[in-house]
């Protein structure tokens, strides 16, 4: 627990150096409040406009979340088949790279046509951009099961299915958390780039990517870094959760969680 507030001091600390460090160079630089407005600025405009920041953080929040909820989902059940097919694997694998070679801002304006503005086409912009990460570690996880252990299985008569809950499941889990790491941070990307080009997901309202569209336009700069703001802490949030969770499953028996608990 002390290194745990040892750990959260000095990221304070570091946080509050920046500020200055920000503070001061406008200052000496002259820096027209236009282009960077200082610190105390974006604070003012944080507090003028938190409830408008909390409701923008919240429609961005429900798109991400159901965006990565559905990759984690279907990523795991495309990785079930692969793995449960290796010829199929090795035809279509290749093709799960696609989804991030691609960059999302060309083929988000078809989605958007395609699927219409709101809600569902924002979280399937969402879905397409964290489905690969979780496809390529949960196959891995999946078809790297120790070959002793497989053949332990085997001898003792256990079926395909009992394999699959009871150790291939397992064994992957470690793995899939990694792809669902990755995935939690590119989610908030995924939701504020399909909002850039949705525009307002509900109407009268907006999330973070249509707020930062109206922001920009009307110069509001200091609002706009309020809003950056908003996403790094909503990309946090999504990331500290994944966490939680892979320490709730994983550090009773896996060394990768208890290593890092040790260590915190």
């Amino acid at each position: 627990m002390k290194k745990r507030l040892f750990l959260a001091l000095n990221a304070l600390i570091v946080f509050a150096a920046l500020l200055f460090v920000w503070q001061v160079a406008v200052w000496a630089l002259h820096v027209p409040p236009y282009m960077l407005p200082p610190p105390v600025h974006v604070g003012r405009a944080i507090v003028a406009r938190f409830p408008d920041l909390c409701t923008s953080f919240w429609i961005s929040a429900e798109a991400a979340a159901a965006g990565l909820a559905g990759s984690i989902v279907g990523g795991l059940l495309i990785a079930l088949v692969f793995a449960r097919l290796p010829l199929l694997r090795r035809m279509l694998f290749p093709y799960t790279i696609l989804l991030q070679t691609v960059p999302i801002v060309a083929i988000a304006p078809l989605i958007l046509m395609w699927a219409g503005q709101g809600l569902f086409a924002v979280a399937l912009v969402t879905f397409i951009i964290c489905l690969a990460p979780i496809i390529a570690n949960a196959t891995q996880g999946l078809i790297s099961v120790d070959t002793n252990l497989l053949q332990l299985f085997l001898m003792h008569n256990a079926s395909q299915g009992q394999i699959l809950r009871k150790l291939r499941l397992p064994h992957s889990l470690p793995y899939l958390f990694v792809g669902i790491r990755i995935s939690s941070g590119i989610a908030v990307i995924g939701a504020i780039t399909g909002e850039l080009f949705a525009g307002s997901t509900r109407v009268g309202q907006g999330g973070l990517g249509y707020s930062i569209l109206y922001a920009m336009a009307q110069l509001q700069t200091d609002y706009l870094f309020a809003l950056v703001f908003a996403a790094t802490i909503l990309g946090f949030t999504f990331f500290f959760i994944v966490m939680f969770f892979e320490w709730l499953f994983l550090h009773k028996w896996h060394e990768s969680a208890r290593s890092d608990s040790s260590e915190i």
